[in-house]
């Protein structure tokens, strides 16, 4: 064994198991890029929290099933909820650092509002927390003497051992940095990989965000569910790079800059071109509706306008306190020749967050024996049909942290090593020459289709004409991966056209319009029975 425990992803859920496994035994983190990447550090809000005077446990379960639309797992959000305060003071213990503020000769944590929420109770670091958080947790990993950090190594599938019953997850092929293929066995494996943004054109998740964490577990026959629930974050910044992307289909260069939703919890309004507040129009909490809700109003409202974006306005509240708590946000603008405390942000939707993906149970255990999953790969059952604001850091910090307590039993109940199989597939060590050009214009084509047909709104035709034209591209990548050299661009590539295909199969599957899926053949939700989770599970291995 390389190590007892093998971690895949290095975000807030892969460095919270680490860092809790790593006090029962030897852990190795494989990432992608470096240790500091991944979609936490691109988190601006912060930690919904109930730490806050007049918040009850009671309170935030209520606005987490609320914003999930009938779909949460009840029990999996009242153990978030309350089990939160308590891995919230372990991550200040860990060096995490909050804003503050003095009240009574004590500091007390500074606490926002986001969308959904009906207290205060968002425990951020100015508009930079999850930059904040990552760091924290990347300084003690890398101190860890039980933690071993490998850099710049893709995981390119499972490793699955024994038959039938009997199936259990052993490791991980790895593409390691020199280009090779090698195995990385371990006891117990734990996913955490995060989002899958990049099938989507326009997107706030980082290049490293290509569903890898969803295409592994398919094809070791894994449980999945609710890949239709992509969350479109309502206020990523409208800069010229997402103009010329509109208007030419070219991909933007890098991630969208996302404006975060506790920009309207401080006050800021949505607003038409003539100044118009027209979230009061959509619903009662008017700004701080719901971010699905949200972002279909701006969706219509560009669309039936003829609109390439609308605007944020924050110019109500006084500039030193707009600098002082969206500092990042402040100077991000500032470099697009913005000043926020005087003008409007212009705003459009852009892919935010994957709400479904690899089922767990409480104790996020997967489908597969071994494997355990959390964070945004992850569907615990907490967000439903739509995550509630700031609710994504802490569901991946509470279930990491009782995934690594239940692993830990689960090492005393292994009694053998098992047999390395062989990698499943021929490795090519040549290559073709042509494989570049090709991989770039896949991965347009894919991330063109999925935001034209698989956006904020959808139907049956476009959903269909999208899964015909995704399956030609993916099959066409399967061949072009059997024939040429394995390099990171190629295996990101087919694990996108994997998870493109598998979120438009679960689109076509739901018949309803419920949270973040919305299709005009089905306008309202289902009234026959209790909502369905929508579940894509093939107990054997597909072939590659």
């Amino acid at each position: 064994m390389d190590a007892d425990f093998l971690v895949i992803g290095s975000g807030i859920a892969g460095l919270t198991f680490a860092l809790d496994a790593a006090e029962r035994g030897r852990v190795l983190l494989v990432t992608k890029k470096r240790h500091t990447e991944s979609n936490t550090n691109y988190a601006q809000g912060g930690i919904a929290a109930v730490v806050g005077k007049g918040d009850t446990f009671s309170q935030h379960v209520h606005d987490t099933l609320e914003a999930g639309a009938g779909l949460c797992n009840r029990r999996a959000v009242r153990v978030m909820v309350q089990e939160g305060p308590q891995r919230l003071k372990e991550l200040m213990a860990r060096g995490v650092e909050f804003s503050t503020y003095w009240e009574g000769g004590k500091r007390q944590l500074a606490l926002g509002r986001e969308g959904g929420h009906h207290r205060d109770r968002i425990v951020h670091r100015a508009d930079q927390t999850g930059a904040e958080v990552e760091q924290s947790l990347v300084r003690r990993a890398l101190e860890h003497p039980n933690i071993t950090v490998e850099e710049h190594s893709a995981a390119l599938d499972l490793i699955v051992t024994g038959s039938d019953q009997h199936r259990r997850c052993s490791g991980a092929w790895v593409l390691t940095r020199d280009g090779g293929v090698e195995p990385r066995q371990a006891q117990v494996v734990f996913l955490a990989t995060g989002g899958c943004g990049q099938v989507y054109l326009h997107t706030t998740n980082p290049d490293i965000a290509t569903g890898d964490g969803l295409a592994l577990a398919r094809r070791a026959g894994v449980r999945l569910a609710n890949l239709e629930f992509m969350q479109f974050h309502p206020t990523a910044l409208y800069t010229a790079s997402v103009e010329s992307s509109r208007s030419t289909g070219r991909e933007t260069d890098g991630p969208v800059f996302l404006i975060s939703e506790a920009v309207r919890g401080f006050g800021g309004i949505l607003r038409l071109p003539d100044g118009h507040a027209f979230m009061r129009d959509y619903h009662p909490l008017a700004d701080l509706a719901p971010r699905d809700i949200v972002a279909r109003a701006i969706d219509r409202e560009m669309k039936s306008r003829g609109l390439d974006h609308l605007w944020l306005d924050i110019t109500s509240r006084r500039p030193d306190e707009v600098r002082e708590r969206f500092p990042g946000i402040y100077r991000a603008c500032l470099k697009q020749n913005l000043d926020i405390t005087r003008e409007w942000i212009p705003v459009v939707p852009a892919a935010h967050y994957m709400c479904g993906g690899v089922v767990t149970d409480i104790d996020s255990r997967s489908s597969l024996r071994g494997l355990y999953a959390a964070g945004e790969v992850a569907m615990s059952g907490v967000h439903g049909a739509n995550r509630l604001a700031s609710n994504s850091l802490l569901e991946a910090v509470v279930f990491a942290h009782r995934a690594a307590m239940r692993a830990a039993l689960e090492l005393e109940e292994i009694s053998a090593p098992v047999a390395l199989p062989d990698y499943p597939v021929p490795l090519v060590t040549s290559d073709g020459g042509e494989e570049w050009v090709l991989v770039s214009s896949d991965r347009e084509q894919i991330r063109r289709l999925m935001t034209d047909y698989v956006g904020i709104v959808r139907s049956n035709l476009r959903l269909e004409r999208a899964h015909r034209r995704v399956e030609l591209i993916r099959r066409e990548i399967d061949d072009l991966a059997r024939r040429s050299r394995l390099t990171l661009g190629l295996v990101e590539l087919r694990n996108i056209a994997l998870v493109a295909s598998l979120i438009i199969r679960s689109a076509l599957r739901r018949r309803e319009s419920r949270g973040l899926h919305w299709t005009t053949d089905y306008p309202e939700p289902s009234r026959t029975g209790r909502p369905r989770n929508t579940y894509l599970w093939n107990r054997t291995t597909p072939p590659h």
